[in-house]
């Protein structure tokens, strides 16, 4: 138990973005309609997690407010110590501030994260889901009716994990999750796992249809407080 502990501070040091340290963020307006200011990138790889795409990171699209950086340094050495055999792939996050590209619809203020689900391949092994260019970095893949692509299928027992752990690290920095958006049709499959009653008693899942299907990943939205978008 000690070890486990003394792990996962070594890891949480090991994960802090350079920048958070030194400023912390400002957010302005909503998801949908907003800016930010002093972001800080998450790193591109780690103990049991990674970047979708290190051209996107390069290209910095992996930039987020400090308190949903913290959040999930948190989340990432926890899990590192907990489920080291699952690998965590985190998707679109945000832009540098005054970045160059539109960020992503949903991704205006630095408060809200893509993870692509866990998956497993065709002998129970955890792996990396393919988000290369072919797969416009994840984002174009299909899963099936069964939440199958090819040989991999979604690990809902790792994702529900995550989505416990992530809820208890944001309250545990004062934060919290307001909104999550995921397939509803594998809803059924994530709430029969043993974290299954806690996310649907704790966590707010969209019930509407989404603009795109989110079966490759779910979107999470984290509360943190935000100025007017006056800019």
């Amino acid at each position: 138990m000690y070890r486990s502990k003394l792990l996962a501070l070594l890891l949480s040091f090991a994960f802090v973005p350079a920048h958070a340290t030194v400023s912390k963020s400002q957010c302005y307006g909503t998801v949908n309609s907003g800016r930010i200011e002093n972001s800080v990138k998450l790193l591109d790889s780690g103990p049991n997690f990674s970047a979708y795409s290190p051209i996107a990171a390069s290209a910095g699209r992996t930039y987020v407010h400090s308190k949903v950086a913290e959040i999930i340094v948190s989340t990432y050495a926890t899990l590192a110590t907990e489920r080291p055999t699952t690998l965590y792939v985190y998707g679109e996050t945000g832009l540098a501030s005054g970045g160059r590209f539109r960020p992503h619809r949903s991704h205006q203020n630095g408060t809200s994260v893509d993870f692509f689900v866990p998956v497993k391949n065709a002998l129970g092994k955890s792996v990396r889901l393919p988000t290369g260019i072919m797969t416009r970095f994840g984002y174009d893949i299909e899963f099936d009716a069964n939440a199958k692509y090819k040989e991999y299928s979604i690990d809902f027992e790792a994702m529900a994990e995550h989505l416990y752990q992530l809820n208890r690290a944001a309250k545990a920095q004062g934060s919290g999750i307001s909104l999550l958006i995921f397939d509803t049709q594998y809803l059924p499959k994530l709430f029969a796992t043993p974290r299954g009653s806690y996310l649907q008693q704790n966590l707010l899942f969209m019930q509407r249809k989404p603009w795109v299907r989110h079966d490759e990943h779910y979107h999470v939205d984290f509360k943190v407080a935000c100025k007017p978008n006056t800019g």
